[in-house]
């Protein structure tokens, strides 16, 4: 069964990003396809969609990254120069897609894991 997945390591420390919340929506659309929040390990408890669920088409995940560094205390910018990172990426293929983030306060990156 394909599942779409994630996880997020805050590179700033070093450590998983643990709080961080994550919306998934198809591209262009408002309406959340699923909401959560990162564990312990940086990882949310269930993938983001799975099964039929798991369609062809365009995708965003939403990090929420200014509310995760705000409540750790972070030194930042007024405003934040990240605040709601946005990942758009297009499913193409039936099978396993993960979606990890490197993330600090001013920067991040994005790749198809495995």
């Amino acid at each position: 069964m394909p599942r779409l997945t994630t996880h997020v390591l805050d590179t700033a420390s070093g450590k998983p990003a643990s709080g961080l919340r994550v919306v998934l929506r198809r591209d262009g659309e408002g309406k959340p396809l699923a909401e959560a929040v990162t564990n312990a390990d940086g990882r949310i408890d269930k993938p983001l969609l799975e099964g039929n669920a798991l369609t062809p088409g365009g995708y965003e995940i939403s990090f929420h990254a200014g509310d995760y560094f705000r409540a750790r205390g972070a030194a930042l910018a007024d405003p934040v120069f990240l605040d709601v990172v946005p990942v758009r990426f297009s499913i193409s293929a039936n099978s396993d897609y993960h979606v990890p983030l490197l993330l600090s306060p001013y920067g991040y990156s994005v790749y198809r894991g495995s």
